[in-house]
């Protein structure tokens, strides 16, 4: 049955990342479905995602497009931007007229704007006073987001951090530093068969990686181990 109504398509958002949920889930999988459903549920043109890496330093690690995938990259180069505040902070930050920015954060005002977008919402990835990561919910348009998406958007966030730091990797910092890393380690992996899949097969980055997450889903298989098939040369898509 297709779900029409709003509420029916937030309970299934849940749904789908907690089902992510399971014995030695995919970090990378359970992110982009983060912004994926975000996307589609908010008022958000597209959402980028930033998690601290064990020495507590940013990093992007899932986006719905390139251009929020570009503006994230250079928020972490100038060590600042919404985003950054918001991991820095722990609490959301809000800016509902991006060119209305003057002297502050003037490196993401220029690449936000070149990329269309116009207003920004950054939520927190927290859990238990912990803060590991942003997400930022990037706008068309400016103004700010409803009180609804507001807390739809944390809500969705937190289901996704407790993911990460379930109470095995609680108590065991070590998991939580090696799933991390491997998280990185697998996003450069992805990044480069993104290339190798757009170059041979004539396509633009977003296709690319939709090609690549088809192919590990249909076959059951994850990001990273399908990613160095790709780089490797014993699987085409």
């Amino acid at each position: 049955m297709v779900t029409t109504s709003r509420a029916e398509r937030v309970s299934a958002a849940f749904v789908k990342i907690t089902n992510t949920l399971v014995a030695d889930y995919d970090v990378l999988d359970l992110l982009h479905a983060l912004v994926e459903a975000s996307v589609d549920l908010l008022d958000a043109a597209a959402a980028g995602l930033l998690l601290a890496d064990p020495q507590g330093e940013l990093q992007v690690l899932a986006s719905t497009s390139e251009r929020s995938q570009l503006v994230e990259i250079l928020q972490l180069q100038a060590g600042s931007g919404p985003c950054v505040e918001c991991y820095r902070t722990g609490t959301p930050v809000v800016v509902e007229d991006i060119a209305s920015l003057t002297g502050q954060w003037d490196e993401f005002r220029a690449a936000a704007l070149s990329q269309g977008f116009r207003s920004v919402h950054a939520v927190p990835m927290r859990v238990q006073g912990r803060t590991i990561g942003a997400m930022g919910l990037f706008g068309e348009r400016s103004g700010a987001l409803t009180p609804e998406d507001v807390a739809i958007g944390q809500a969705l966030a937190d289901v996704a951090t407790i993911g990460i730091l379930q109470e095995r990797t609680i108590r065991e910092s070590a998991v939580v530093n090696e799933q991390l890393q491997r998280a990185l380690n697998s996003r450069v992996l992805i990044e480069q068969a993104k290339g190798v899949i757009a170059y041979t097969a004539g396509v633009n980055m977003e296709e690319a990686f939709g090609r690549l997450r088809s192919f590990a889903r249909a076959n059951n298989q994850n990001l990273h181990d399908t990613a160095a098939r790709v780089i490797n040369r014993t699987l085409t898509l």
